[in-house]
């Protein structure tokens, strides 16, 4: 057994197809000047090709992975258009007489080296595309033929040393039955698109093999735990099989749980929303039975292409969601770019922690033109749909303030115009930083909601950077210092009367349900693979139980004691549970929802 790194969730078990690493391997000629006019001709040439082909692939991969995950080759695009790129080439053809497929060559291996060299994971990734463009042009240059893809009449588990996305374009997702490589990151490309065709992926096996895969192998494969087994013992092979019919059978069961009802047994209803980034992930959403969208993560409109979405784009993906939910909320949270979200080409500065740097509503707040673009798109989208507004990584009153001023401009600027929209949408802020809890009173005097994103939340609270290996093992989101922060945070909101939701992985952890009972929310939003998980818990609990729960949570001096007060939660409500059977009650009161989309 390997352990890697879980990139897609899943279970998979079949014989390895391994593609072997082929690097290009042709002299490095030098041609006469008087040929010079033929090799750029012949750059151009197969510059238009490689672009007629990725235009091609992205038209056939759409129905795949839907308009949004698509960009992916626009990416690919920008970068055969890259003024710097191009000169980069043309340079070495000009001052050094070589060959156009020679200059592409030494260009494609200086850019990778250049990115592989910065300490960025996404820019690391990012590398995998320029070589990803580089080779498709190399091979209309040389006449090559593509690389050798799996058969297509029998089931296989691909394995590399690395994918590019081209190469998943041309994988029947009916025959692959999952993805093994040696080098790659969560965030790649690749990652991406993986999960966007429920094909489970483990990676980061470079230097973990005693022995390379071979073509036949058996592998397991568990995208959730990241681990590989190679030509496993049998035992293993029937436990995992009995694992993938277990999960089979649960999952059938939940499904079942889509259309009911979200509330305890003792009537408490509780919102369970979804987290999404595509039209794709509502679509799924929805089929979970999802009360509506807590979070849309409109940065994943913004990344993999050359240039800033106009706002008749965004407006559409906006409008489109808004529909799909039939008068379900939709929370659009406005551009959270910064941090370890990039645009390639939106120049940032380097940053020792960009964590703690320009990032999220701190670049909208310069960025004048790019914010009320978004805000322009979504108060047009607004006129078909209960939609939200949502601020992320707000910290003082004065940005809150400052970002509300310009969404009253964008409004008088569409009442001007007689542009339809709505001109009382709710609108909320993301409470992420310790800053913001500690003047949440003062916040919710200016907002219709808060959202608490715990992802961040947690890491600013601990000074742990969830990302960094050597530290972890000490992101804890149960700490006292982090349900203090979530207390103080849902009285402000509940002194204020304005409603109060939960995002982020703490709010699909079925763990942590009493404790949002305990603290009066009543929306959870989550991925949506939680949803069914959290709603199944739900409905065999009980708001009674959990209602003084609070007075034992607030005097645990750890958080190994936090979740032993809420497992014994838990132990009493299944016991509870497999004795009785009441009729649901009525609802107990819930805490107030902003107004002009209930």
């Amino acid at each position: 057994m390997v352990r890697g790194i879980g990139a897609s969730s899943g279970i998979a078990m079949g014989r390895a197809f391994v593609i072997p690493t082929w690097e290009w391997d042709f002299p490095d000629k030098l041609i006469d000047v008087a040929d010079l006019a033929y090799e750029f001709e012949r750059l151009y040439d197969g510059i238009r090709s490689s672009k007629d082909e990725i235009e091609q692939i992205k038209q056939e991969f759409v129905s795949v992975l839907g308009e949004e995950q698509t960009q992916i080759f626009d990416a690919h695009l920008a970068i055969l258009e890259d003024p710097v790129f191009m000169n980069e080439v043309q340079g070495i053809m000009q001052r050094q007489y070589k060959a156009a497929e020679v200059a592409v060559k030494e260009t494609i291996e200086k850019f990778v080296n250049m990115f592989d060299l910065l300490d960025d994971g996404y820019m690391k990734e990012r590398a995998l595309d320029i070589k990803d463009v580089g080779n498709r042009l190399l091979k209309h240059l040389l006449g090559a033929l593509e690389e050798t893809l799996p058969p297509k009449d029998q089931p296989y588990v691909l394995v590399a040393k690395e994918l590019i996305p081209s190469q998943m374009v041309h994988l029947d997702v009916l025959q692959t039955l999952g993805l093994v490589t040696m080098m790659g990151g969560k965030t790649s490309h690749v990652a991406i698109m993986a999960r966007a065709m429920g094909v489970p992926y483990v990676l980061g096996l470079e230097g973990k093999l005693e022995e390379p895969i071979q073509t036949g192998d058996f592998l397991i494969i568990d995208g959730d735990e990241g681990l590989v087994y190679v030509n496993p013992p049998e035992r293993e092979v029937e436990r995992y099989q009995r694992m993938h019919e277990q999960w089979k059978q649960h999952q059938d069961q939940l499904l079942k749980l889509a259309g009911l009802p979200s509330r305890t047994l003792d009537g408490l209803q509780m919102q369970l929303a979804a987290n999404i980034s595509s039209i794709k992930e509502l679509e799924q959403a929805m089929g979970k039975g999802a009360s509506g969208v807590g979070l849309f993560r409109t940065e994943f409109l913004y990344m993999d292409r050359s240039t800033f979405p106009e706002e008749e784009e965004q407006f559409d993906v906006y409008r489109e969601a808004a529909e799909r939910l039939g008068g379900k909320t939709l929370v659009i949270r406005t551009l959270d770019i910064g941090g370890d979200k990039h645009l390639d080409y939106l120049e940032l500065p380097e940053e020792e922690n960009p964590s703690l740097g320009y990032r999220a509503i701190r670049v909208l707040l310069d960025r004048v033109d790019l914010f009320k673009t978004q805000l322009r798109a979504i108060l047009r989208a607004s006129h078909y749909g209960c939609i939200r507004i949502m601020y992320p990584m707000i910290s003082t009153l004065e940005e809150l303030k400052r970002a509300n001023e310009i969404l009253s401009e964008v409004k008088e600027e569409l009442a001007a115009a007689g542009i339809p929209f709505s001109p009382r949408i709710p609108v909320g802020i993301m409470i992420e930083l310790p800053a913001a809890v500690m003047i949440s009173d003062l916040l919710a005097r200016e907002v219709d909601f808060f959202s608490i994103g715990t992802n961040d939340l947690v890491q600013y609270v601990l000074a742990v950077d969830r990302m960094n290996e050597q530290v972890a093992h000490l992101y804890d989101p149960f700490h006292p210092a982090v349900l203090r922060m979530l207390k103080m945070t849902a009285d402000s909101a509940k002194a204020s009367g304005i409603h109060v939701s939960v995002c982020g992985e703490l709010a699909g952890d079925v763990r942590s349900l009493p404790l949002w009972m305990s603290l009066g929310i009543h929306e959870l939003s989550m991925s949506v693979s939680s949803i069914l998980r959290m709603k199944n818990s739900l409905i065999q609990s009980r708001h009674s139980d959990a209602a003084n729960l609070w007075q034992e949570l607030a005097v645990c001096p750890s958080s190994a004691a936090v979740l032993q007060v809420l497992g014994q939660y838990w132990e009493t409500d299944l016991a509870q549970t497999s004795n009785t059977d009441p009729e649901p009650g009525p609802s107990p009161s819930e805490s107030s929802s902003p107004s002009g989309c209930m």
